[in-house]
């Protein structure tokens, strides 16, 4: 604010710069929604390598295929993930913690932290070498999971109605293992003896005095629609929607969830009628949603027939924020003494995005050469050129085999990218591309919000959107020899007009000239016949 001077001498007074930097966001938040054998269901949680996915969903799992496509996003260069665990129950899929008093009746004391049949292999005990051994409402409750090995040990809990350390709420806050259930009075007047720091938690079928042992439970029955699609207009959202709750997500990844004929998940399918909502919540959250082919374009299926990419089923997966890639793959399955099973690539190619948004930028197709399916030995189909000539005007892009490249990404273009259609965001990195400004443009212009209206604001919204602008045609994101030919940020009195200025509204215009991929690159031979002289 303006200093007021009122003695002789020097003043410094700071005067803003009007800079406001706008930063790019991530471009490759990767989602998936499936089933898993294990961890919260219809959260969504945030992970950075396979390791992570292993310790809170579990390891690979023959009745589910979100594990594989997790870990071959990763293998591919894939750095964030967000999982959403879909479940649906059948019965009572929590696991029961069980106390047995005196070797009597069963009171259920702790459950499972999450359903699954991982929670059979809980045990836990307690004992009551606590600080205050007065308080007869103290005690330490020790669980582990003999499935992973992971043990935790909860000291100077109780049961105590209002305690600090009531036993339900230091499990909420600190436990991945148990809940409580109901309470039960696990004082030692009313079981045996204390073992006191009971450290042998295998060998409970022998004392069950002491410990609490898991009940049986299954895994649910596979997923359905409904847990997929879910819903968000409840509290806590479901399925998808479970999304809402991450801040940004740039790719939708929905492996299969039923089985093939076969019982075979891996090579299974999703809903057809699933496509639709998902690809509309991927507009909303300015996402692309990667489409897997359905398992019945095999060698005896046709992608552009009856039942391919002009079918009913698929007019829903028209758009320019869905891409979808042909054939399905093949990999080593750890589960099948690395056998080679087929299918879906979505969780391959997110990655291949990923590390080509790293490695050149988001303006970059992911495809060429460069763009190798790692951890792919193989393709469902080894697709020829006029077959893959076929195909790449219909918008479906394909996964290639070359003799010294291994398997590539062949396509770059949205499934609205029919030559029919004629469309403007027929290309996907400039489709991604342009999500990406968007959101970047969204979040780093939210500061304008309640300024004055007028030209000041206007000259400062140009300053600091033509510095994102600019620094993007220095990393070559555009076309153009000059910033002139390959971008513009316009914010005046023509695009803000005084009816516009009277109702809160300031405009900005910014156009961009994006580079298209070089699809079709075309070599003019001729051959020079000798000198002849005239």
């Amino acid at each position: 604010m303006p200093i007021t001077p009122t003695y002789p001498g020097v003043y410094i007074e700071e005067i803003p710069s009007g800079v406001r930097t706008i930063t790019g966001v991530s471009t490759s938040v990767t989602a998936f929604v499936g089933r898993t054998r294990r961890g919260p269901v219809n959260k969504a949680t945030t992970i950075y390598n396979f390791s992570d996915y292993e310790r809170t969903f579990g390891t690979l799992w023959s009745e589910s295929s979100i594990g594989y496509a997790v870990r071959q996003y990763f293998l591919n260069g894939g750095k964030t993930a967000v999982i959403v665990r879909g479940h649906r129950t059948d019965g009572d899929n929590v696991a029961a913690l069980q106390f047995a008093p005196d070797g009597g009746g069963a009171n259920i004391f702790f459950e499972a932290a999450n359903p699954g049949d991982w929670g059979s292999e809980l045990r836990a005990r307690v004992n009551y070498d606590t600080k205050d051994p007065s308080d007869t409402t103290l005690f330490n409750f020790r669980v582990k999971d003999l499935g992973t090995g992971v043990e935790e040990t909860h000291r100077n809990v109780s049961v105590a109605s209002g305690h600090a350390r009531h036993i339900t709420k230091v499990l909420e806050e600190d436990s991945k293992l148990v809940r409580v259930r109901t309470i039960a009075n696990i004082r030692p007047e009313q079981t045996p003896a204390p073992v006191g720091k009971a450290t042998n938690f295998e060998d409970v079928n022998g004392d069950l005095s002491n410990a609490i042992v898991a009940t049986t439970v299954t895994n649910g029955g596979t997923l359905t629609q409904t847990q997929v699609e879910g819903s968000g207009s409840t509290d806590p959202k479901t399925g998808i929607h479970a999304l809402d709750d991450v801040d940004i997500v740039n790719l939708i990844c929905i492996p299969p969830y039923l089985p093939n004929s076969e019982g075979d998940v891996l090579n299974g399918d999703i809903d057809s009628a699933l496509r639709a909502p998902v690809l509309t919540y991927a507009i909303n959250r300015r996402a692309m949603f990667i489409v897997d082919p359905p398992s019945e374009w095999d060698e005896k299926g046709d992608p552009i027939g009856s039942n391919g990419i002009d079918s009913v089923a698929f007019a829903m997966s028209r758009d320019a924020n869905a891409a979808i890639y042909f054939p399905r793959i093949k990999f080593a399955d750890p589960l099948q003494e690395n056998r080679l099973v087929s299918g879906v690539p979505c969780g391959v190619v997110a990655g291949i995005m990923a590390r080509t948004d790293a490695q050149r930028g988001v303006w970059k197709a992911p495809a060429g050469i460069e763009a190798t399916l790692r951890g792919v030995p193989d393709l469902a189909i080894n697709l020829t050129d006029p077959e893959n000539g076929a195909l790449n005007p219909k918008g479906i892009n394909c996964l290639r085999s070359f003799s010294g490249v291994g398997r590539v990404s062949w396509g770059a273009r949205t499934t609205h990218g029919d030559d029919v259609l004629a469309s403007e965001w027929k290309y996907l990195p400039v489709r991604r591309f342009a999500l990406f400004l968007e959101e970047s443009l969204f979040r780093g212009t939210k500061w304008v919000v309640f300024e004055p209206n007028d030209e000041p604001l206007w000259a400062q919204i140009r300053l600091n959107v033509g510095a994102f602008m600019h620094n993007l045609f220095r990393q070559g994101a555009f076309q153009g020899s000059s910033p002139r030919d390959a971008y513009l940020v316009k914010c005046d009195s023509e695009t803000t007009t005084q009816t516009d200025i009277n109702s809160g509204i300031v405009n900005i215009v910014v156009g961009f000239a994006p580079l298209k991929p070089a699809e079709f690159v075309i070599l003019k031979i001729q051959q020079l016949a000798g000198q002849v002289e005239a």
